[in-house]
């Protein structure tokens, strides 16, 4: 298998992946991609978006919708089937664990100084939560035809062979 990966990808962030590939034998170079992050040679319709976390596709949806809606849009006039691949943890398995997740902007709770008294507040009661996150995700999902995964930091490198490799349910329908 050879393995492209974009050039935007940062190289401090992917070492791992990298060193999973080259412990594998999986050959990779990298070239700017129109979509996503990783995509092997052999299945060019076939392209893994890669976030560091819930966190981070949290931001994509919400604050910058357009930009990411326009990148789907892309992928679905190119003929990919886009996977957002979610490197969040061991608590996060599918997207239907998403409900579940507490985004720590909205719960974190700290302390300040109001008139030399200390007060109570929360970082951001408007973020958005795991619920929300889950109908958008689910909205995303059905409207622009992307597959979510979740994995472990530690399995990114593995789980990227296993969705380019074919193994896992692809959907193939078009909208």
């Amino acid at each position: 298998m050879d393995i492209q990966i974009d050039t935007r990808e940062k190289q401090r962030a992917i070492r791992k992946i990298i060193k999973t590939f080259d412990e594998n034998g999986v050959k990779h170079f990298s070239s700017k991609l129109l979509v996503g992050d990783y995509m092997s040679l052999d299945n060019p319709r076939l392209i893994i978006d890669r976030k560091q976390n819930l966190q981070e596709l949290c931001g994509n949806v919400c604050q910058q919708h357009e930009r990411f809606k326009r990148e789907l849009l892309k992928a679905i006039d190119a003929g990919i089937q886009l996977v957002i691949l979610v490197e969040h943890g061991a608590d996060i398995k599918s997207l239907e664990d998403v409900w579940f997740w507490k985004n720590p902007r909205k719960h974190e709770v700290r302390w300040r100084m109001v008139n030399g008294k200390r007060e109570k507040y929360v970082v951001s009661a408007k973020a958005v939560d795991g619920n929300q996150l889950y109908k958008s995700l689910c909205t995303i999902r059905d409207r622009y035809n992307v597959r979510f995964e979740f994995c472990e930091k530690k399995d990114t490198g593995k789980e990227i062979m296993r969705i380019l490799s074919g193994d896992g349910e692809i959907d193939q329908r078009r909208n």
